[in-house]
């Protein structure tokens, strides 16, 4: 953002009240942060000093990026650099939109897979599909929802797009209505490269660990926060 610049203007030095604009304030005491605090006796509202928005600060995205890929928290993300947390989740969504998919070779060979997760309550169960390029271990799209045909069909699609030579899956009968059976291969040991990664994933990112207190609240979030760490 071209805006690297922390502070407001100061009510002290202007000596108006940023509300009405009128010039009959006064001082009344500090706030936790020892910030001047004014009154103001025509519009009856408080006003700091000055606000301070380090969410502004030029390298702020960058710290983002690397603290979602380390699997720190919405909450703990916030404490750190010291920002609101809905600041951090709508710096996260616009982050994420502005992460392109990466472009996919020809004739690769990929993986497919599905992790389970839920969204606010264990009773919403959700589904996160990738696919896995064996070669580069990169992963080439994604797709977040029910595990259905729709959201299958939105990774698988992406790959036959790019004339794939081969895809492996694992035994969903989904996949056989969705990919040509030239190409794919449901063998014992094909998804053993992907499956890896599933647990990579699960240790990296608070909200899908196993058997603990942290989950996703929102759909656009999770998506957003994949986004971020397989392609920010």
């Amino acid at each position: 953002m071209k805006k690297i610049d922390t502070t407001c203007i100061k009510i002290s030095d202007t000596g108006i009240c940023p509300n009405c604009k009128s010039k009959e304030i006064i001082k009344n005491g500090f706030t936790k942060n020892r910030k001047q605090q004014y009154y103001c006796k025509s519009c009856n509202t408080r006003s700091i000093d000055f606000y301070t928005n380090k969410a502004y600060c030029k390298n702020i995205n960058s710290s983002l990026i690397q603290l979602t890929k380390e699997g720190v928290g919405i909450r703990s993300t916030s404490r750190i650099l010291n920002i609101s947390t809905t600041t951090v989740l709508k710096r996260i969504i616009l982050i994420a939109k502005s992460i392109k998919t990466p472009a996919i070779a020809s004739g690769q060979i990929y993986e497919v897979d599905e992790m389970r997760s839920f969204i606010s309550r264990k009773s919403r169960p959700i589904w996160i599909v990738y696919a896995f390029q064996r070669k580069t271990k990169n992963v080439v799209s994604i797709a977040v929802g029910k595990r259905t045909l729709r959201t299958l069909g939105i990774v698988v699609n992406t790959l036959l797009l790019s004339k794939a030579k081969r895809i492996y899956t694992d035994g969903l009968r989904h996949y056989k209505s969705l990919i040509d059976k030239t190409i794919h291969c449901a063998t014992r040991f094909g998804t053993n490269q992907i499956e890896r990664n599933n647990l990579t994933l699960r240790n990296s990112l608070k909200r899908l660990n196993r058997k603990t207190i942290c989950y996703s609240k929102s759909y656009s979030v999770l998506l957003c926060v994949l986004k971020i760490y397989f392609w920010g």
